[in-house]
């Protein structure tokens, strides 16, 4: 034997090492490969997930947001009612500790407000919690005035899931 018949036997694996690392290549590449399905499939659960998120409390906010900026004044125990039942944290007790001087008023005044919401969209997401930008054309009619009178807000929200409803936790209103 000549050290070049050596030289290539030592440099080639016999034929069952050669199937060996054939079997191990091709398990690691198939491994690799849901790996990496798995990692996609994960990825798209999320979205999903964030996407049914934002969907569901943009709808809570936009019926919310229509809620808040429309009185009826033949109905206006109902409508504090309904604002405080879509409100939760801050935002539902500072309403309610300033609704009595608001009821008044609306009724002093026999003031009715349609509000109707233009057009939104979600501005963040979080695990519990979404930001929504409305806009809100709002109808006024009051004793003061004959002629209604049409507004046009943009409104920040914070809607926060509590249980399993998308409740407003925080209201900015433009000021007048």
């Amino acid at each position: 034997m000549t050290d070049e018949t050596v030289d290539e036997a030592e440099s080639t694996p016999a034929p069952g090492r050669r199937r060996t690392l054939v079997r191990a290549a091709v398990v690691l590449l198939f491994l690799a490969l849901v790996a990496g399905v798995a990692a996609e499939g994960w990825l798209l659960l999320r979205q999903h997930q964030h996407d049914v998120v934002a969907a569901q409390a943009l709808e809570a906010a936009k019926g919310f947001a229509v809620t808040l900026t429309s009185t009826d004044q033949s109905k206006i125990d109902d409508n504090f009612t309904a604002v405080l039942d879509g409100a939760t944290g801050d935002f539902k007790d500072g309403y309610a500790k300033s609704s009595a001087k608001l009821r008044k008023m609306l009724i002093d005044n026999k003031v009715s407000t349609t509000g109707t919401v233009l057009d939104a969209a979600v501005k963040g997401v979080r695990d519990d919690s979404v930001d929504v930008l409305l806009a809100v054309k709002q109808v006024v009619t009051n004793s003061a005035s004959p002629d209604p009178r049409t507004d046009y807000l943009a409104v920040s929200m914070t809607m926060q899931k509590v249980g399993d409803r998308w409740l407003a936790a925080n209201v900015v209103l433009p000021q007048q």
